[in-house]
């Protein structure tokens, strides 16, 4: 159902602040072309936290008008109140997603029973299909495996995007949850290793900008020709490392814009622009990257 390499896609805006559909419209575009898998509307790297609701929903709504069935949308549904999570996938249940990716809850940092319940109240109100969203970096708490395999339990929840980066707890995942259960890697690092220990795809913030090459990484990854997988893998490596030089999606929204992806890289506060200073490690990140 969810396999490969996944975007998790910038929300492009326009100098003023508001959404720039132009920009979404022709990103959704460059990423058909180049075969990404799959797209993540408004997660952690398109903004959400600084969106209103009625502007979630609407980009989420635009990528899948955009994409027209010629790859899956997945929304970004997450928040750190329950009622919060139910009503964005209640708004999001007709507009044609495949399903959700639903970070824990932050901040509150609650208990694995908190959690536990969180994601099963979310379940509930939807036949959507739930990706859970392990983050523990942003978020301050840690979806344990045990956890994750209580709620593999659940009909419609059905994968994890685990950004940890702790390559030992694929095989873990994999013994407590079965092998229907999709596993995501959420870290582009390691994303490649995650694939060799059985993982099934990347939800990625390089794929932003090296979609073609995150794409043939990912389809050599899961036939298996691991050797051909690498080389690409070492060439994107400092860009993978360098594109969260400072807070993401700062980094990556200037590499965009460089690229001429999008029309520019504005963002909301509390984020602001690439420093001076960390320009140039972006840029060489993405000379070393072959990307220009």
């Amino acid at each position: 159902m969810f396999s490969g390499s996944i975007v998790a896609l910038i929300t492009p805006f326009t100098p003023d602040g508001e959404v720039d559909f132009i920009s979404l419209r022709k990103l959704v575009e460059h990423h058909v072309a180049a075969g990404t898998d799959g797209i993540v509307a408004v997660g952690t790297t398109g903004e959400s936290a600084t969106l209103t609701v009625e502007e979630h929903v609407k980009v989420v709504a635009k990528t899948v008008e955009f994409a027209e069935g010629r790859l899956p949308i997945i929304a970004g549904t997450g928040a750190n109140a329950t009622h919060e999570a139910i009503t964005f996938s209640r708004l999001l249940n007709n507009v044609g997603i495949a399903g959700c990716l639903s970070v824990t809850p932050y901040y509150n940092k609650p208990t694995q029973e908190g959690m536990f319940q969180h994601y099963k109240a979310i379940a509930e109100e939807t036949d959507i299909p739930q990706i859970l969203y392990n983050v523990p970096g942003r978020t301050g708490v840690d979806l344990q495996p045990e956890t994750v395999a209580r709620l593999a339990e659940i009909p419609n929840i059905v994968a994890l995007k685990d950004a940890t980066g702790d390559l030992s707890r694929v095989q873990i995942h994999r013994e407590l949850c079965g092998e229907d259960f999709i596993l995501l890697s959420g870290d582009d690092s390691t994303g490649l290793d995650f694939i060799k220990q059985g993982g099934k795809g990347v939800i990625s913030v390089t794929n932003n900008i090296a979609a073609a090459d995150m794409a043939k990484m990912m389809k050599l990854a899961l036939e298996g020709k691991f050797e051909e997988a690498e080389i690409i893998n070492q060439r994107l490596m400092t860009l993978h490392k360098n594109l969260f030089v400072e807070s993401s999606p700062i980094p990556v929204k200037w590499a965009a814009h460089r690229m001429g992806l999008i029309d520019n890289g504005s963002l909301r506060l509390p984020l602001t622009e690439l420093s001076e200073q960390a320009k140039p490690i972006v840029a060489q990140a993405m000379t070393e990257a072959c990307i220009y």
